[in-house]
């Protein structure tokens, strides 16, 4: 599969398994189990996350951003939203100092 087709491709998948049993896979039985389950889990790959890079174990570090992404979308998919509504409000900030762009936040 190209790259450029993983988060949409990915995506697809979520989408169907929103209305799949939940004895019939990981993802329809965290949907299944509601968004403080799915919230849990982003919280412990984060954390997982942080672990890997204090460590210094750079494939660490990859296969626990990869879980991490996982269930970001998972979350995104079960708040009916979509990984390229995330590619746009990164495209809106690039270019953005980084500074600029959070002071243009609503306090």
């Amino acid at each position: 599969m190209m790259n450029e087709q993983i988060l949409s491709q990915l995506a697809l998948v979520l989408e169907e398994r929103k209305q799949a049993p939940p004895e019939s896979s990981y993802v329809a039985k965290l949907y299944s189990q509601g968004l403080d389950t799915i919230l849990k889990k982003i919280g412990e790959e984060a954390t997982e996350t942080v672990i890997a890079a204090k460590d210094g174990d750079k494939e660490q570090i990859v296969y626990e951003l990869a879980d991490l992404w996982f269930h970001s979308l998972v979350l995104l998919a079960q708040q009916n939203l979509q990984p390229q509504d995330v590619l746009n409000e990164l495209g809106r900030r690039f270019g953005l100092s980084g500074l600029a762009e959070k002071a243009s936040r609503p306090s």
